[in-house]
């Protein structure tokens, strides 16, 4: 017969199928609510200007760009065949029920729209709707277009196919990485555990942990914009941190199994100490994730969103399934299998001394006895690392995030080096509602012409003509006739070089402050990338603050010493600055771009990267922390000897969190296999962030600082809250003293 305990057991898991059968059921819809986009908050002034030249010009900047050549004996788009083919296509879009506007060179004849070599032209395509409604319209119209159309080859670009096509890419290296990531992570416990059951334990947490995480996704679909990259990141997370949770919770499990413990005793006590640190390391993920909820952009907050929900049901799930699993298996989990070697068997220490350490206790006690030395020359290793960060130049990603052979990244570079991308692609856009310039004509184009003056502008569009260098010119493009409406009048201002430059940007900046003969709206690439970077500077130290304090408290909660919360909030931060410096170094830069599959190098890093790697890597490398501050306050508590108790706990928990670093690294390399660069440099970042933590700064920083410390790491202004009663075992030693006593103190 079956006991109560077991019985809730199956009970407890009967609960847990029937909920992530209804999350998958729930959760499974959830990419077709998705977004692409979520960079620019919609209350900045780009954001409004965008929204306005939509709805009230027909003139408005392009979503799709066909980019066609001849190709054979046709030698000019000119010619009978290559014109025939280029004015089907547009009949063929201009019956298309989401197009707006379809402009060609072969209608206007503008040379804005041919290659030099007359060899190639251009198509410019609105489409209607807003940037879901885009996205979908182009997802569907770019199969269609894309390829060889009588003597013309055709490949599509433009704002809506690149966020089409980031979507497909998003879908499918999601699958990728979960089909990479699974057997690997596997394999890892299987070495760790030496057991097959207790290996596959954290990937059934972390499947769960990803099902509730999408189900939450779908969820909040219906009352806020999601964007995909949530559903990538927290899938990552979720096996991620259900390995971190169900990994120390196993290893003490077994740790007391092995002291000879009955299995109740030894779930309890797991739970009483390992369950603790995790309840307190999920806090600590989820508080990292929450700081980014202080930014506006929809991205930063949709993966706040997914990471908080799979921590959440990570955590749940290891201290409630979990438990209910290990009751069920009972010593089934801990037996070892046929592929596994033998491994020397956890065991407690002797009660003073540290005989019987590890490689990791025996590091730990080398970096005591050198403290000075090991501090300084490892701080200066991770200070090097971060030097790159110094050189970081921001920007925002355009259509060169996508990989090399999608036709949008072909189009893209045909149009840097054959067009003047700025002139009608990617033009600067100053909006003047309500302005009439019929009315107001000599206004507009004593305004025109200032415009025209100002650094890096090339020419000025507008309602009352082309202009340039102050002055008047022939018309290049689009009627003047576009850039009027009953909505006001607009202005097309083209750059030269990219459009996501610091020159436009600083270029947006004047145009705001240049005087204009009615109140202005300034749009277009350099205005976002300025809008962007404003509102994250704006709310960056608000997030620093939050994580920041609510993180130092928890730790503080944990600990109950000031000293030691603070130095691994320091500790957290230097290893985080130098993972941000080799981005900076691999990304920015391109050193070591093959090692990695390969990637463009735009010579810029992506304005939101860093506060993004930021709220997750935060979190991780504090999780890791957590955990070995747990177990070292632990031993503090059994030998009152603080040098003992950090090389203790440091032995016994460096290879959990070794191991938990690397099977993180090893999923975020699946996710480093994407081919977009976004989610290429948040697996490299958390990557390394974690790699670096768990291994450097853990293993050898962390006992030097706080041997350098001193007395003071251990000082707390608070009482000790009375100890646990001991659970004897017939195996286990006294940990306390030679007489199995525990020594009277108050804490130094």
């Amino acid at each position: 017969m079956r006991s109560p305990r077991c019985r809730a057991a199956w009970t407890v898991l009967a609960l847990a199928a029937g909920l992530a059968a209804a999350c998958a059921w729930f959760g499974a819809a959830v990419d077709g609510r998705l977004s692409p986009g979520g960079v620019v908050p919609a209350a900045t002034e780009a954001a409004r200007a965008d929204r306005l030249l939509q709805e009230g010009f027909a003139s408005a900047p392009p979503h799709l760009v066909l980019v066609t050549r001849v190709s054979g004996a046709v030698r000019s788009v000119e010619e009978g065949a290559a014109a025939a083919q280029g004015n089907e296509l547009v009949r063929r879009l201009s019956t298309d029920r989401s197009v707006a506007r379809v402009v060609s060179y072969w209608q206007t004849r503008a040379p804005s729209l041919r290659s030099a070599d007359r060899r190639g032209a251009l198509v410019l395509v609105r489409l209607r709707g807003g940037e879901r409604e885009a996205t979908a319209a182009a997802g569907r119209l770019v199969p269609r277009m894309a390829g060889r159309h009588g003597p013309l080859q055709v490949e599509v670009t433009g704002e809506a196919a690149s966020r089409a096509e980031a979507l497909r890419l998003a879908e499918r290296d999601q699958f990728r990485a979960e089909v990479l990531a699974l057997p690997l992570t596997a394999l890892l416990l299987l070495v760790v555990f030496g057991s097959a059951v207790a290996a596959l334990l954290p990937v059934a947490v972390g499947v769960l942990a990803v099902l509730g995480a999408q189900a939450v996704l779908r969820l909040l679909t219906f009352c806020t914009e999601v964007t995909v990259s949530a559903t990538n990141i927290s899938s990552a997370l979720g096996f991620a941190l259900a390995v971190d949770y169900s990994l120390f919770l196993l290893a003490r499990h077994r740790e007391e199994t092995a002291a000879g413990a009955e299995p109740g005793t030894a779930l309890r006590t797991a739970l009483r100490t390992a369950g603790r640190a995790v309840l307190f390391s999920a806090g600590t993920v989820i508080l990292s994730l929450a700081s980014l909820l202080v930014f506006p952009h929809t991205i930063l907050r949709s993966i706040a969103y997914g990471g908080i929900a799979v921590t959440a049901f990570a955590a749940l799930a290891g201290l409630v399934v979990l438990p209910a699993l290990l009751t069920v298996l009972g010593p089934r989990v801990h037996r070892p299998g046929v592929l596994t070697r033998r491994r020397r068997r956890p065991g407690p220490h002797s009660g003073s001394g540290t005989a019987g350490l590890g490689r990791w206790g025996r590091l730990a006690l080398t970096a005591q006895r050198r403290p000075g030395l090991v501090a300084i020359g490892v701080t200066a290793v991770l200070l090097t690392l971060a030097a790159p960060f110094t050189r970081v130049q921001i920007g925002l990603f355009d259509d060169r995030v996508q990989p090399a052979t999608s036709t949008v990244a072909k189009a893209g570079t045909v149009l840097r080096h054959d067009y003047r991308l700025g002139t009608v692609i990617t033009p600067t856009t100053v909006v003047l509602p309500h302005f009439d310039p019929r009315r107001h004509a000599a206004d507009l184009d004593a305004y025109a012409r200032r415009v025209s003056l100002q650094q890096s502008v090339a020419r000025v569009e507008t309602a009352t003509g082309s202009y340039a260098r102050g002055a008047r010119t022939p018309p290049a493009g689009t009627a003047a006739s576009a850039y009027a409406s009953p909505h006001g009048a607009w202005l097309a201002v083209a750059t030269p070089g990219e459009p996501y430059s610091t020159a436009n940007r600083d270029l947006a900046r004047t145009l705001r402050h240049l005087p204009a003969p009615a109140p202005v709206l300034v749009g277009g690439p350099g205005a976002v990338l300025d809008d962007v970077q404003r509102t994250l500077l704006a709310r960056l130290p608000w997030c620093l603050a939050i994580a920041g304090a609510t993180l130092l408290a928890l730790t503080l909660a944990l600990t109950r010493r000031p000293v030691m919360a603070l130095t691994a909030l320091l500790l957290n931060a230097l290893s985080l600055a130098a993972s941000f410096g080799a981005l900076v170094f691999v990304f920015q830069e391109g050193h070591g771009a093959g090692l990695l599959g390969g990637f463009p190098v735009t010579g810029t890093t992506d304005v939101l990267m860093p506060a993004l790697i930021f709220g997750i890597a935060f979190g991780l490398s504090m999780d890791y922390e957590i955990f070995l501050l747990a177990r070292v306050c632990e031993e503090y508590e059994r030998v009152p000897d603080a040098a003992t108790a950090v090389v203790r706990g440091l032995d016994r928990t460096a290879r959990l969190f070794t191991w938990a670093a690397l099977t993180l690294a090893v999923v975020m390399a699946a996710l480093a296999t994407s081919d977009l660069v976004m989610l290429k440099i948040i697996g490299v970042g958390l990557a390394l962030a974690v790699l670096l933590d768990a291994t450097v700064v853990r293993g050898l920083l962390a006992p030097a600082v706080l041997a350098l410390a001193g007395r003071a790491a251990w000082w707390s202004p608070w009482p000790r809250p009375p100890a646990p009663a001991p659970q004897p075992s017939p195996q286990r030693r006294p940990l306390a003293g030679p007489a199995g006593t525990r020594h009277p103190r108050s804490d130094p």
